[in-house]
Parts: structure tokens; sequence; C-alpha cells
């Protein structure tokens, strides 16, 4: 028996890709594109993925009444202060919602402060089944690997991923828009600790 579930998301490359990450699971997903009311706005005020997530899903539940997950990521530095750390609010910094030049321009500048930073952006998952049956998590496992921010932006621009300028892979050294697709295929996937969290909240026994 097939599991239906509401992903709380409006992008449809997202939903595709989880359908894809849970697929032999027995489980349905659907978006929020799919639901014939249209969804309300959350305020994504939490301090931390895991709160954003929750305060989505459990929004979103209570809007339709149905089985609905959610997820959130945040961006965090190595070895940097707490003060430093973005967090959920990548773009906005000292109370202000930096422009994509602005961004590569700031995150370069701690780059060259501090030297080559270690990143990594973690990924947080919220399910919520009834108001009494919540699951939720955030661990490496379902996030992406770690990576360099380096003070020399790549000269590629694209409009809507400016730390993608100064970004570097740890495994090739390389900039990520100068990895080839066989690179890319090496990097490790996350998909199996999403499958592990689906199953464990379902009760799916997996092969």
């Amino acid at each position: 028996m097939e599991t239906t579930l509401l992903y709380g998301t409006g992008n449809p490359a997202k939903l595709n890709s989880m359908r894809n990450t849970v697929k032999g699971m027995g489980i349905k997903l659907v978006g929020l594109a799919d639901m014939e009311e249209p969804p309300i706005s959350v305020s994504e005020t939490g301090s931390t993925p895991l709160e954003n997530a929750r305060l989505k899903a459990l929004a979103y539940y209570r809007q339709y009444r149905i089985p609905v997950f959610s997820c959130d990521s945040g961006l965090y530095f190595e070895g940097l202060p707490s003060e430093l750390q973005p967090g959920t609010h990548v773009r906005n910094i000292n109370g202000k919602r930096l422009s994509d030049e602005e961004m590569t321009e700031y995150y370069s500048g701690l780059a060259r402060k501090y030297g080559r930073i270690t990143a990594q952006y973690l990924n947080a998952i919220c399910l919520v089944l009834s108001e009494d049956n919540i699951f939720e998590y955030m661990g490496t496992d379902i996030s992406g690997s770690s990576f360099y921010i380096v003070d020399k932006p790549h000269p590629k621009k694209i409009d809507g991923y400016p730390l993608d300028r100064i970004s570097i892979n740890k495994h090739t050294g390389k900039y990520y828009y100068d990895m080839t697709q066989e690179e890319y295929l090496l990097e490790e996937s996350f998909g199996g600790g999403f499958r592990r969290f689906f199953a464990g909240a379902l009760g799916i026994k997996e092969n």
C-alpha cells in the first residue's frame, strides 16, 4: 500500500529530486502546487534549519490536514565564531539583505581575513503525521559534503548563486564551475540519509 506525503515545497526541482530519492519505498510525493488550495505564507523565523523545517511542516499540516514534511538548510563555517555563522540567514547580514555581488564580496572577504574556510550546508527535515506524531532530524548524512570558501571569485556568474563563484570542491581542488560531469558523479550522495529517515518514521523495511 502506497503512502502519500505532501512535500512542503513549491520548487519542482526539489520535488523531483526527493521523488528519485524515495523511489521504490512505496511513498507517493505531492507538492504544494498539486494542492487545490494555495499554500499559506510561512514566516521562517527559526534560528536553525530544524526550527524552520518544523514551522513549515506544522503550518502546512494544519492547513491541509494530511501528512506533510518540510526541509530547510543553513550554512556553517568550521572554526569561525558564532557571530559569523550564516546559518539560515546566508543572504541577510547585519540586518541587510545582500545582492549577489555584495554576497560574493562579503564571504570572499571573510576568506581573505581568516584564510580558506571549510563550509558545509546542513539540512534538516520535519515530518508531521499528526499533531502528536512528529519526526524530525538534522544530520550530516542528509547534508551536502563540506567544501572551501576562498577569497578569489571565479569569473563565471550565475544569477542567484553568488557563493558558487567562491566555492571549491575539497576532493578535486577545483571550483565547482570547473568540474567535469564525471567528477560530480563521484561526489557522495546524501539520499541514503533521507531514505533511512522515512523508513524509520513510516516503519518501512528496506532490503
